[in-house]
């Protein structure tokens, strides 16, 4: 049964963590798990998987391809504090996978994928977003089959979950740092689509006049949130 009450969802979700900061379920990644603030938001925003850093410091896109993400956010009109603390942030997978011997990070296998799934799916029924932002073609790939990032990125797409949640989808690609697809065309403009896409949506303005409200109130106070 679905939980109405928002504070009982968080609940809920703070609970979720904590079971999954004790998993070890894939012993060919390395942890431990890493997550988000257990936030019950409009918006959920699901990345593919942690690097080293993101371990080392228990947060998710902490590192290069964050600063590339929340650039990109800020542009629309909430930045990386202000996203943290709004955007419910997931992930197809919560340890890292290891290096591939022919460089870059391992992808996480199917199995991997599979066993990780139940958490961004549990995430998914607690928060009921109205916006799903999949970054990376390892994420966008469990909402939805496609060929290549020209064919979604750029574009709103539906999503119904098996269990009857629906919302809107807009993929943007990996900000990784060895990606060259969102700095050439048509990679770029299509990017400038996505985002002019999120900026517009219900959801998103939301959370953008959350964040601003915060922000004001953190000046007002001295910094503090109350």
């Amino acid at each position: 049964m679905r939980i109405a009450d928002p504070a009982l969802r968080a609940e809920s979700l703070a609970h979720l963590y904590l079971d999954l900061v004790a998993c070890r379920r894939c012993s060919g990644m390395q942890g431990p798990p890493v997550h988000g603030e257990p936030v019950i938001s409009p918006v959920m925003m699901v990345g593919q998987a942690p690097g080293t850093r993101e371990i080392q410091r228990g947060i998710p896109f902490c590192w290069t391809a964050g600063k590339t993400l929340f650039r990109w956010f800020e542009s629309i009109g909430v930045d990386e504090a202000g996203f943290r603390r709004r955007v419910l942030m997931s992930a197809v997978c919560r340890c890292f996978p290891g290096k591939n011997p022919k460089g870059g990070d391992r992808v996480p296998d199917a199995n991997e994928v599979d066993q990780c799934g139940g958490w961004w799916r549990g995430e998914l029924e607690l928060a009921r977003p109205r916006l799903i932002i999949p970054v990376g073609k390892l994420a966008i790939t469990q909402f939805m089959t496609f060929k290549r990032l020209n064919d979604v990125v750029g574009g709103q797409w539906p999503y119904r979950s098996p269990t009857g949640l629906e919302a809107d989808l807009i993929p943007l690609p990996h900000p990784s740092g060895a990606s060259t697809w969102f700095k050439m065309e048509p990679g770029r403009t299509l990017l400038d689509h996505a985002l002019a896409l999120i900026d517009a949506h219900p959801a998103w303005e939301q959370v953008r006049a959350s964040a601003s409200e915060v922000t004001a109130h953190e000046d007002h106070c001295g910094g503090v949130l109350l």
